[in-house]
């Protein structure tokens, strides 16, 4: 208890004496006024006494002062007790002058001496109203230097008044006093109030924060929150055995999500969540770092093995079933791990290294479990990479070659598809397989559809200002086009440009899209490009798993065989057999089917028996940039050979 009253002294003190230290000048510059006061008022000497004295106290006070200054520094118990004598002796100077004043022959001196003792009073409640030792001792001597004023007053100046009529002032002073206390109090609540509302928004503050570090849904600290601790810990382990990563991602949760509703969606998110709590060594840390990824960082692994044995418990426990709503729902699980080292030596590379053996672990048959390991890992497109490519949009390096799609009894070319090709200044003309990778890896997706799309509206309305029929020329979607807002709000202005153009436009769409985007979002976009006049294909059909639903949920103007299936005639009987079925599922639904890949004239010969209305393949032509398509347009307007004539002319 004493330490705390010693505590509180010592506090006080070490503030005091800096509020002191700071208003030296004004305490100078108020005794010379005074001072001089007094010598007009005939108090010369006294004056002066008073005057030299505080000059004297200033000057012990001084060092005292500074030292209290220097928060740093903790004052002493003798100190402190050596800056309250000289603050509180300080006072009786000023005093002085006040009482000096009230004894002049003078109104004027007089009433300048009260406003000096009422002034300090004032000054004592504003400036050390929240120390009270310092406030209740230099206020005791103020509110005595006033009675005594008073009294002096009242034995000396009576001209006009009777003792009786000295109680009114007297009982003025004492309501003064009064105020001041009320006031110094209410100054105290107002204060803790503030305080109060310091502290609620500080908590608020907090939560706010911990809001934008935290995962709303299964608690879990989020990227932004994961990316700190990762960059912190690799810090503190750096000459240690250094932290392991673990990149978690869920195979299979897009369908649970498409199939029981976001609900049992997030019945799995916050089972995972926990489970990884569980599998957690002390000191490990667990973020959700996506939609369905999850990360933990821990510095408790020591080798491989280590982190390999605890890839399998973790692969282990998040396969088993999580009961919903009297089912029992699974996912799986891929892990990608990345040990701090010389190939992961700072917070980015050691994520992305992460990253990169999760997207191979997906790819793993048997354990879905790999380890980073930078000479055996492809390299991964950087920023200067993606620099190239922007230029190569630019600058028209990359631009759009036109396949014919041809009627397969007559030979016209009925329309085309748009396929990218890049002119590279070094290594001459290069296929989609060498650029759109890179394009999808670096987040490109969005501009390159962009891009093509415009060149191809280009293309499309100098063919037919040269008076040529393109037919339907069909354009590849990416997934950001079909699923973002933006996406389809920046192609819609690009066509919106050639309204007239609009039904000689297909817009090709794989059925990947809809395993990796919301299925809600694909209808609406196909419904709108539908009701703008664009006609939709679904590509590569036969290959998906879901293919018949989409036929059923959605509606197609055009199906395209999958290269496959056309590879496989007169080698594999099976092959006939599922094209001949796939014929008549479109026939049925009154849909264009066009069989791609076709090479050779008995793939073609077979297809025609069959029934296939419409081809595309290298038995037709290869793609041609846009001025060899125009003069293939020609030459059919002349004449119209045969598929291997059209070779040669093309």
């Amino acid at each position: 208890m004493q330490k705390k009253y010693i505590d509180y002294f010592l506090h006080q003190s070490q503030i005091a004496g800096h509020i002191s230290g700071r208003d030296i000048p004004k305490r100078l510059a108020t005794a010379i006024v005074m001072t001089g006061m007094c010598h007009f008022a005939g108090f010369t000497i006294t004056g002066v006494v008073a005057f030299l004295c505080m000059v004297a106290l200033e000057f012990i006070a001084y060092p005292l002062n500074k030292r209290a200054s220097q928060f740093e520094n903790h004052l002493t118990l003798p100190s402190a007790i050596a800056v309250f004598g000289v603050n509180w002796t300080a006072m009786l100077p000023f005093l002085t002058f006040a009482i000096i004043l009230a004894q002049a022959d003078s109104l004027p001196f007089i009433l300048a001496g009260f406003f000096l003792a009422f002034g300090i009073s004032v000054h004592v409640s504003n400036t050390f109203g929240l120390l009270p030792l310092y406030n209740w001792s230099q206020m005791t001597l103020a509110f005595g230097a006033i009675f005594l004023m008073l009294w002096v007053l009242s034995q000396d100046y009576v001209p006009g008044s009777n003792p009786v009529e000295w109680i009114i002032p007297v009982t003025m002073a004492f309501i003064y006093i009064f105020n001041t206390f009320d006031t110094m109090n209410l100054q105290k609540d107002t204060h803790r109030a503030l305080d109060r509302a310091r502290q609620d928004a500080n908590a608020r503050l907090m939560a706010l924060e911990n809001l934008s570090r935290s995962d709303s849904l299964t608690g879990l600290m989020n990227r932004r929150a994961f990316d700190e601790v990762v960059q912190s810990m690799m810090h503190q382990h750096a000459n240690k055995q250094g932290v392991t990563a673990f990149l978690v991602d869920l195979d299979g949760f897009k369908p649970i999500n498409d199939s029981y509703g976001h609900e049992a969606g997030d019945a799995v998110l916050c089972a995972i969540a926990e489970r990884l709590e569980q599998l957690a060594h002390r000191g490990d840390k667990v973020a959700r770092v996506g939609g369905d990824e999850f990360a933990i960082l821990s510095s408790n692994i020591t080798s491989i093995k280590d982190a390999r044995n605890h890839a399998k418990q973790i692969v282990e426990a998040l396969s088993a079933t999580i009961p919903f709503e009297q089912k029992q729902l699974a996912v799986g699980v891929s892990v990608g791990i990345a040990r701090q080292g010389p190939d992961a030596s700072t917070p980015p590379e050691l994520l992305s290294g992460a990253d990169q053996a999760m997207y191979l672990a997906k790819q793993e048959t048997d354990t879905h479990i790999k380890i980073y390991d930078k000479s055996a890992f492809p390299v991964r497109p950087s920023l200067e990479d993606r620099r190239i490519l922007i230029e190569a949009m630019e600058t028209g390096q990359i631009v759009p070659h036109y396949q014919p799609k041809v009627d397969i009894k007559t030979g016209k070319i009925i329309g085309f598809e748009a396929l990218s090709r890049w002119q590279h200044p070094t290594r001459g003309l290069l296929s989609p397989l060498h650029f759109i990778p890179m394009m999808n890896e670096l987040a490109l997706q969005g501009s390159f559809m962009a891009h093509t799309a415009r060149h191809v509206m280009k293309d499309l309305n100098r063919m037919v200002q040269n008076g040529l029929n393109p037919g339907q020329v069909s354009i590849n979607m990416s997934e950001v086009t079909l699923a973002t807002l933006l996406g389809r709000d920046e192609l819609f202005s690009i066509i919106d440009r050639y309204p007239e153009l609009r039904h000689h436009l297909t817009f090709e769409i794989t059925e990947d899209i809809f395993i990796a985007r919301a299925s809600d979002i694909i209808r609406q976009s196909i419904l709108m490009f539908r009701q703008a006049g664009v006609r939709v294909s679904l590509d590569d059909f036969g290959t998906g798993y879901a293919s018949l639903q989409h036929l059923k949920e959605l509606e197609f103007d055009e199906l395209k065989l999958d290269t496959g299936f056309v590879r496989d005639l007169g080698i594999d009987p099976a092959a006939s057999v599922l094209v001949e079925g796939l014929v008549t599922i479109s026939r049925g639904l009154q849909v264009d089917l066009i069989a791609e890949g076709v090479e050779t004239e008995q793939q073609r010969d077979m297809l025609l028996d069959m029934g296939c209305k419409y081809v595309q393949g290298y038995y037709y032509g290869a793609a041609l940039p846009i001025d060899e398509t125009i003069l293939r347009l020609s030459a059919e307007d002349i004449s119209q050979p045969t598929g291997q004539e059209k070779q040669s002319v093309a």
